[in-house]
């Protein structure tokens, strides 16, 4: 993910009626179809069909482990009507993810070094290895393969965009065949973006790139198209579905986006919120260690007053309560922060921060010249002076896709499958990744042990301690193994 700000679309909370023109002859529009997700009290009662159905709904998917459904309607109606269903105990118009966009969009070059040249790779190349300042770093020089690569055992599932299977740096690691799509319309979990690809790199790429563990499996869970967002329920299917599956760690690169911990209308959680948790305390109790990114909104997720600001700022939206960014601020997740090349005590201009950071890894950014800029006054426009060598380097799909290799030519001219990206999408899978090689170093060890792990193992960054930036520190798997090393 990347620095400009994701879009939420928040049906319950925005609606607008544009009038363009009087027509001559008035024509009857025909009801929109809305997405609706209902959170049920315990089990899914025997009955729910029936009662969605009265309401004017119709059953789109079921998630009956946790109680939740997604369901669809074109009876203005039904939301109040199926309310009335003492079993439900929240229900809301469904809400949606989007990746986010960068800059580059908005102009017509795309710089990779301060002169406004794209970064070039050489084609001929054995190994990138030496382009790669943030695994460099977290596993000492490489040191840490020699202990530990991780094994194909142990899964981390990369809820995502998919993943280029054909890769030539994943394709030795990755498990095409339990990989599965949840977007409606698509039958396979081939990456046409870009950014699931990138993620999988980092946790297992084993080639001209390096992951954390070059021997872990990575197993793609699609949860986004091309282009466009990801509803709810396609997250929350993916994370029940993936602790069924048995998977070891999960990775979410899905943050910056956000919507209220409370619905705006009436007490309590929002259905995608209680979803949200629901699904991933499922996956806790079955062993997963689930990994998340904090988000790019250079905002400190515990100030109330900060958020509230932002909501105003950026929707227009007045909060008076609380708002979480998700799923940073899900209760059980291990929240990462981004740390950059150049510094020790401050994090990636774009980062976000607080009392939830659990910690850090190197997610990039675009250099401290850039920085200086950025943090002297944040809404400059300092494209030019950026430097993507700054960023980080992993696996891109070897095909064109949506998202355009914009970041990386390669001497030859070709598309050769390998991009400078910034962003905590890119800091996440680090942790995933050290997750997964504990896991597979100690596969009794239980989601908060290995958690417990990470923090302990981080190298202790910013203010001695704790602290909002980097939580316990940057994450280290050489720190962990080389005081194991015992394990093989």
């Amino acid at each position: 993910m990347k620095k400009k700000l994701a879009i939420l679309s928040i049906c319950s909370a925005l609606s607008f009626s544009l009038l363009v023109g009087f027509p001559t002859k008035i024509t009857k529009a025909a009801p929109e179809k809305e997405h609706y997700v209902l959170a049920y009290k315990g089990q899914l009662p025997d009955n729910y069909s029936e009662s969605i159905s009265k309401a004017g709904g119709t059953v789109e998917r079921v998630i009956s482990e946790i109680g939740v459904i997604e369901v669809v309607s074109e009876n203005p109606a039904f939301l109040s009507k199926v309310k009335e269903d003492t079993n439900i105990q929240s229900a809301g118009r469904e809400l949606e993810a989007y990746l986010e966009t960068d800059p580059d969009d908005a102009v017509n070059f795309t710089p990779g070094t301060p002169n406004g040249q794209k970064v070039t790779l050489n084609s001929d190349a054995e190994s990138y290895w030496d382009k790669q300042w943030d695994m460099q770093r977290i596993t000492h020089e490489g040191d840490s393969y020699e202990l530990n690569k991780g094994n194909h055992d142990t899964v981390v599932a990369v809820i995502d965009t998919g993943i280029d299977f054909s890769h030539p740096d994943l394709k030795d690691n990755v498990d095409i065949v339990g990989s599965k799509t949840f977007v409606p319309g698509t039958n396979d979990a081939w990456d046409q973006n870009g950014h699931g690809t990138h993620v999988a790199g980092s946790i297992a790429a084993n080639g001209k790139v390096k992951g954390v563990g070059p021997d872990l499996t990575v197993r793609a869970y699609r949860v986004f198209g091309a282009t466009g967002g990801a509803q709810q329920s396609w997250i929350t299917d993916a994370i029940v579905t993936a602790a069924n599956d048995g998977v070891e760690v999960i990775n979410m690169s899905i943050g910056g986006w956000r919507w209220m911990a409370q619905n705006l209308d009436e007490k309590g959680d929002s259905a995608s919120m209680v979803a949200y948790q629901r699904s991933i305390q499922y996956a806790i109790q079955k062993g997963v260690t689930v990994v998340v990114s904090a988000g790019n909104d250079s905002k400190n997720m515990g100030d109330l007053h900060d958020m509230q600001a932002y909501w105003k700022e950026t929707y227009g939206i007045d909060i008076k309560g609380p708002s979480r960014v998700v799923p940073a601020q899900i209760p059980g997740v291990i929240t990462v922060s981004s740390s950059n090349e150049w510094s020790n005590t401050s994090i990636a201009f774009y980062s976000n921060y607080g009392n939830g950071i659990d910690v850090a890894a190197p997610g990039g950014d675009n250099g401290p010249l850039y920085d200086s800029l950025y943090r002297q006054n944040p809404t400059g426009n300092y494209l030019d002076k950026r430097d993507f060598t700054y960023r980080t380097l992993s696996t891109y799909p070897t095909y064109p896709v949506a998202g355009g290799n914009a970041t990386t030519q390669f001497s030859d001219g070709q598309w050769h499958g390998y991009s400078y990206l910034h962003g905590t999408s890119m800091a996440a899978p680090k942790v995933a990744g050290i997750a997964g090689v504990i896991k597979a170093a100690h596969p009794e060890y239980s989601p908060s042990q290995v958690a417990a792990a990470i923090r302990q193992s981080s190298i202790d960054f910013g203010k001695v301690g704790n602290d909002p930036l980097y939580g316990a520190g940057e994450a280290n798997i050489y720190n962990f193994l080389s005081k194991n090393r015992s394990i093989k």
